[in-house]
Formats: structure tokens, C-alpha cells, sequence
């Protein structure tokens, strides 16, 4: 594991302890049968491979709680969670029980998927908080792609790389944009939770080098979209409500991109 992976996979030992039943993880009600995917998912993963699930092989990378995995797995398929820490993968087989749905659940990290996974799926499913956490994004999308089979789909949806570079009150450019550069966060604030106990690692990539290292993976690109507006806030308060019901977030009163959808194959 990449060193600086260990010490993200350390902080999320502690954070599947924290998470669970909170604003964002709503244990409760998933457990009575609400879906975890938000708009912009449901309408990736119907671009990838339509609306039947019914048999199909799916791979659901860094999947913490795993949430997704256990909503699409009530849909029919055959479900596979990966992630890097064994403490978020306890809870999520325990949820997947309380669910009634079965899982596969590997403890791996995302950039050295065991050659078992290889060839075997027909969706690998990445979204929202993903690559963020990972020092090399190439690996990531070679790992990615020898699980999927010939013809496999892959659903990666995150952050826009614009919107991690700027930091509001008062707006600012807070870092390079891509490139792989790196940051160290200290203990504090948590999308989900009051506090986060432990120090993170987190990575920034542009849109340009994802979309090359998908393409040098061998994927090709069938969809790229750039969401200015989104369904959920997803905890982020710099995300505004407004009168059509959709979040934005604006600079100047023009919306930024706050989100990406990249869908591609094997």
C-alpha cells in the first residue's frame, strides 16, 4: 500500500466507527429500503448499462459503509465491495445483513485490486469522494479496468477538479490546479460528522489527467459531463439551495462545476 494510502486507511478506521447514522449515512433508513443514489448516479449508471441490473457483476470501489453496494445489490446484481479498511468493511457486511442482501466484501487497496477481481465484472461503480484519496490516478484506472470484463462499464463520478481548488470566504485559488499535488489535513472538520479524529492525505488531479489515464488504461470515454447544479447538497455547505430546487454553487452569480460523471468501457 501507497504510505500515504496507510495513513488515510488509518483515519478511516476510525471514521467507520463515527459513521453510520448521521446526515449523510442515514443507516435507518437504508435499512428500510431507501436508495443511497442520488439523481446524477441513478442517471450515470442508466447511461452505462440501462435500468436492468438483474445478474449483472458489480464492482463497487472504495466502498467505506457501502451503501451503494447494498442499494444496487436490492436491484439484482451480483455485488462486490473493495476498500482499504477492514473496520468500514465489518460494518458494511453487518448493514448488508440488516438489508437482507448478500456482498462480497475485499479488503483491498483501490490501486492493487487483487488479480482475483480480474476480467470479472460488467460495472465498476466510483462515486463521490473517490480519487481524492488517491496518490496515482493512473494506477487507479489500470487497476480499475483489469476488473472490468471486455465490453465492462465504468461509472466515476466526483468532485470537479475546479471546485477543489477554491476556497471561499473570501474566494481564492488555494492551490495548484492537478498534477497530482498533495495535502496533509490535521484533525477536524468531517463531511459527516462533528470532528475527524485523524490525519488525511488527499491528492489533486485535473479532468485532463483523468480522462488521459482512463484513456491510457484502455477504457474508452463514452459520456463526460460537468454538473453547475446537482440534486443533493451531499453535507457541502457551500452548496446553495435555490428556488428550482437544484444546488449550485456560484462565483459572481455564475454556477461553477461542482461535480463530474465520466462513463467509460473495456
Amino acid at each position: 500500500m501507497h504510505p500515504d494510502h496507510e495513513i488515510n486507511r488509518a483515519s478511516w478506521d476510525e471514521l467507520a466507527v463515527a459513521h453510520g447514522q448521521d446526515a449523510y449515512y442515514d443507516s435507518e433508513a437504508l435499512i428500510a429500503g431507501a436508495s443511497s443514489l442520488i439523481e446524477e448516479e441513478m442517471a450515470a449508471l442508466e447511461a452505462a448499462v440501462g435500468r436492468e441490473l438483474g445478474g449483472r457483476r458489480v464492482l463497487h470501489v472504495q466502498c467505506h459503509l457501502g451503501f451503494d453496494a447494498i442499494t444496487l445489490a436490492r436491484r439484482g446484481a451480483r455485488v462486490t465491495g473493495v476498500d482499504f479498511s477492514m473496520a468500514a468493511l465489518a460494518k458494511a457486511e453487518s448493514l448488508a445483513g440488516r438489508c437482507g442482501v448478500e456482498v462480497e466484501w475485499i479488503c483491498a487497496d483501490a490501486i492493487q485490486l487483487p488479480g482475483s477481481l480480474d476480467n470479472r465484472f460488467d460495472l465498476a461503480w466510483a462515486t463521490i469522494g473517490v480519487l481524492c484519496w488517491i496518490a496515482d490516478v493512473s494506477a487507479w484506472m489500470r487497476s480499475v479496468a483489469r476488473a472490468l470484463a471486455p465490453g465492462g462499464h465504468l461509472v466515476l463520478i466526483d468532485g470537479h477538479p475546479l471546485g477543489r481548488m477554491l476556497k471561499s470566504n473570501p474566494l481564492r485559488v488555494a492551490r495548484a490546479y492537478g498534477g497530482g499535488s498533495r495535502s496533509v489535513s490535521e484533525p477536524g472538520w468531517d463531511y459527516a460528522t462533528e470532528l475527524r479524529p485523524g490525519r488525511q492525505v488527499q491528492f489533486f488531479h485535473s479532468l485532463g489527467e483523468i480522462v488521459s489515464a482512463a484513456a491510457d488504461a484502455g477504457l474508452r470515454v463514452k459520456q463526460l459531463l460537468e454538473h453547475t447544479e446537482i440534486s443533493s447538497s451531499l453535507c457541502d455547505d457551500r452548496l446553495e439551495l435555490e428556488s428550482d430546487g437544484r444546488y449550485r454553487r456560484r462565483v459572481d452569480g455564475h454556477p461553477l462545476p461542482v461535480l463530474f460523471t465520466l462513463v467509460a468501457h473495456r
